[in-house]
């Protein structure tokens, strides 16, 4: 799980939003931007033959966004999907999964789940190496969960479904040196891993689920630094190793990296020689592709500038329904790092729940999505994607620009004018931040019509640091214990194979940035894979509360969601978008020597 930055939402004016009518099925939600209107193949293969002589050059990758990219290597200890992006094709997940994401056997290692004695046995492939050549082992599928685990980790990944690992609480809390839930048969330096459970939830059979952790760390190359040093540490960003099909060659950290086949690899074999990844400022989208310098994008496509992609005759768009979501949410609470918990505090200035949906009320996005995005992107109405078909609740009311239904609820809650401002119902003066975040001249355009809307219903809501900040500074403020700089923000989720969302909204989730954490989201979260959840339709029943549950509190609410595309450059062979292509980056070729 990640947060992340989309740049689909780029290209917005300031304009005078219009009210959006009801809608009733699908040709009105296309055009009242609640639903795509675009359809991609999830694949394209140029059908020349490739070569040596092509395949020994560059597939050039762009990664459009407007900040550099951290640096982390470590999957465990990444928090934006820029680094995921950079560093992918030195990755490998550690099973492989059918078009579903459930787990099947034939990766990198394979699982077996006891329900009877709940366990999790998982045996690695005895082909798998790192890229420096040593055998990947036992630890290095247990060491994930120390990292995670550990109490001064400076890992996000840990939430309170991870208790269902016997010893995990109690390694966390600092009571334990040793995970006791977690077993190494065959010695650490075996090939097999069991994970005893005290919950056996149905999410376990699918990849990303926040039970079970799914990528590896080379143990014997990190060991010897400590894991709060970790995220800092030349292991993990100057002199990495990877297990997947290329190993870094090269990079300039913030910017690119450069890839070779890692000779080591277990599985199928890679067959271009050299890659490339660019960090490209969103901006230069279309004309970067016009001059032929890059093959695809890693990030995806920017979606105001499809229909000038969309002409370049050398460039086949690819796509797939979405499960990454752009958000606006309010800060209510804190993290209580002693008892490693989100708490809600109803003093917080955005502590009051009609003064969040007010702010809703005041914003028209269905129709900032239909103006502007091409028909890629739709303002959803729930968290969870229509890609998880089961799952998702297509009935969950979305907030739709209501200006009159707005000041009714401020005045309600005691927001009275005081002149041009409302006061708080103390009578104190509010003053509300809003964390928004750097991009195109559009994008920005987007967050200063946010503005205005809420000055309309009287709201002195103001850039928190004077102008729109750069993505990398505005989470290294919401990803903080405890912070009062930020009242309101942008933010973007990159959700996993797996749609359980303790991940991010659990109590104990350090992805939980807007800290909201009550009883009844506790329930609804935990009881989507509690004993009863193994029949799946008591499951979806919990995940369609839960849904409807989380839009009425308004701490965390969707404004964007978008197809996941982009233009391929027709030299390239074997690009797939589908769930089950284990392979991607083995399976590509070029049938040119440069971008056509």
């Amino acid at each position: 799980m990640k947060v992340y930055k989309k740049m689909v939402v780029a290209g917005l004016t300031m304009f005078s939003a219009i009210a959006l009518a009801a809608c009733s099925n699908d040709n009105s939600d296309v055009k009242s931007g609640f639903k795509p209107s675009v359809k991609m193949a999830d694949s394209y293969n140029n059908t020349s033959k490739s070569s040596s002589t092509y395949n020994n050059g560059t597939l050039k990758v762009a990664e459009y966004n407007s900040a550099p990219f951290a640096g982390i290597t470590s999957e465990t200890l990444q928090n934006n999907a820029e680094d995921g992006d950079v560093y992918s094709p030195g990755m490998v997940k550690l099973f492989n999964v059918d078009n579903n994401n459930k787990i099947i056997d034939g990766g990198l290692a394979d699982l077996k789940l006891d329900k009877k004695s709940m366990t999790a046995t998982i045996t690695i492939n005895s082909k798998a190496k790192w890229s420096n050549g040593s055998k990947v082992i036992a630890r290095d599928v247990e060491y994930p969960y120390e990292i995670i685990g550990a109490p001064d980790s400076p890992s996000q990944q840990y939430t309170e479904d991870m208790n269902a690992i016997k010893g995990m609480a109690e390694y966390h809390a600092g009571k334990a040196k040793t995970i006791s839930g977690i077993t190494m048969p065959k010695g650490e330096k075996g090939n097999v891993v069991v994970i005893h459970y005290s919950k056996f939830a149905p999410s376990l059979q699918y990849i990303g689920n926040s039970y079970m952790w799914s990528s590896i760390e080379p143990y014997e190359h990190i060991k010897n630094v400590p894991i709060s040093k970790l995220a800092s540490s030349s292991e993990v960003r100057k002199n990495p190793i990877f297990a997947g099909p290329y190993k870094l060659s090269k990079q300039v950290t913030g910017e690119s990296t450069s890839w070779v086949p890692n000779k080591y690899y277990y599985g199928k074999k890679a067959q271009i020689k050299h890659i490339t990844i660019q960090v490209v400022n969103p901006s230069n989208f279309t004309s970067s592709l016009k001059a032929k310098q890059y093959d695809f994008a890693q990030s995806g496509g920017v979606n105001t500038q499809y229909p000038q992609v969309k002409q370049l005759k050398d460039y086949k768009e690819v796509g797939t329904m979405g499960t990454s979501y752009d958000l606006l949410g309010f800060n209510v609470g804190h993290f209580d790092s002693k008892k490693q918990e989100n708490v809600m505090d109803s003093n917080m200035k955005m502590g009051n729940v009609k003064l969040r949906q007010a702010m809703m009320y005041a914003l028209d996005i269905g129709a900032l999505r239909k103006k502007f995005d091409n028909g890629l992107s739709w303002l959803p109405n729930s968290v969870i994607s229509p890609y998880y078909k089961k799952y998702y609740n297509s009935k969950t009311p979305r907030y739709t620009l209501n200006i009159s239904k707005a000041n009714k609820l401020l005045d309600e809650a005691g927001y009275k004018k005081k002149g041009k401002w409302r006061v708080q119902p103390n009578g104190k003066p509010l003053v509300i931040n809003f964390g928004a975040q750097t991009g195109t001249s559009a994008s920005e355009a987007q967050s200063s019509y946010y503005l205005q809307q809420w000055h309309k219903i009287g709201l002195n809501v103001q850039y928190a640091s004077g102008r729109p900040m750069e993505m990398n500074k505005l989470y290294s403020i919401l990803l903080k214990p405890k912070q009062d700089q930020v009242d309101v923000f942008e933010a973007g989720f990159s959700t996993g194979s797996e749609p359980t969302q303790t991940s991010f909204y659990g109590a104990s989730a350090g992805f939980n940035i807007g800290h909201f954490a009550t009883a009844k989201n506790t329930e609804l979260l935990n009881n989507m894979n509690n004993s009863k959840s193994w029949n799946d339709e008591y499951r979806q029943k919990q995940f369609k509360e839960w849904q409807t549950y989380l839009q009425e509190q308004a701490v965390y609410v969707p404004v964007s969601m978008s197809l996941s595309w982009t233009p391929v450059n027709t030299r390239v062979k074997g690009y797939s978008a589908r769930n089950d292509d284990n392979e991607f980056w083995s399976n590509l070729q070029l049938t040119s020597s440069n971008p056509e």
